[in-house]
């Protein structure tokens, strides 16, 4: 189950570098397993003028998950510049589900991932 819990903790790491990137100096994250199903929840401040940013943020984290990319390149995830989101797109395809909340000051996000 190791290789799962790691999976989880680079997307974790991959979220937290993104926002450090666009500003963010108000950071948490909680990992929840309940049996098969893991739930992150990410919550960041971020700079206004880095906003847009985010403006694709849902639907880089919604693809269609695949698991032969998430197998083969799960391990680069966190190696992407801070600030950009082509690794979201990776992300995105590691996991079954997700939801964006953006306000004016913070981003709050919810991912689901099978185990």
């Amino acid at each position: 189950m190791i290789y799962e819990e790691k999976k989880l903790a680079k997307i974790v790491e991959e979220l937290t570098i993104f926002f450090f990137g666009i500003g963010g100096n108000d950071i948490s994250s909680r990992i929840q397993e309940n049996n098969d199903t893991a739930i992150i929840t990410f919550t960041s401040n971020y700079d206004l003028a880095l906003a847009h940013k985010l403006d694709a943020m849902e639907d880089f984290l919604n693809r269609e998950k695949n698991d032969s990319v998430e197998d083969v390149y799960w391990e680069l995830v966190g190696l992407g510049e801070p600030g950009e989101t082509s690794q979201l797109l990776l992300i995105g395809m590691m996991v079954d589900k997700a939801s964006v909340h953006i306000n004016e000051n913070y981003v709050t996000i919810e991912l689901e991932k099978a185990l």
